[in-house]
């Protein structure tokens, strides 16, 4: 398999690491939307979000909140994007599992504004009710 951050994980490949443990690694991004954009990532592979066990999930969101209050404070920040982008449709273009930490400040050209949408007459039940049988499945 080739995997870019598989091979940042094992030295393969070298990155601008700041920080890591036995299970998560966070590395500055190489394509960064803002300077001091990082990553994330569980040392093992998983294609995406759905497919990482609970134990690691649990390891990078904490390595991800304390990742993210260091960009926050080291960059005074005006504040943070966490994002996971999951399948090709949503952005994804790395197939590992990965948390980007983006340091936004009020003067920066990034627009994360998305076109909001509304309900229509019934729509919201009827959307919550297909989420709500998938969540007993």
């Amino acid at each position: 398999m080739d995997c870019i951050f598989c091979d940042i994980v094992s030295g393969k490949e070298k990155a601008e690491i700041i920080y890591q443990d036995e299970n998560v690694i966070s590395f500055l991004d190489i394509r960064p939307i803002n300077y001091g954009h990082a990553l994330v990532i569980p040392k093992t592979h998983y294609e995406n979000f759905h497919a990482v066990s609970p134990e690691d999930l649990n390891s990078v969101i904490s390595v991800t909140q304390k990742v993210a209050d260091a960009v926050n404070k080291g960059l005074s920040t005006d504040g943070i994007n966490i994002i996971a982008n999951n399948g090709v449709a949503s952005g994804q273009t790395i197939f590992h599992f990965h948390f980007h930490i983006i340091p936004r400040f009020k003067t920066d050209a990034f627009n994360y504004r998305p076109v909001l949408k509304s309900y229509g007459s019934g729509q919201m039940k009827e959307f919550a009710d297909k989420i709500r049988i998938a969540v007993k499945k």
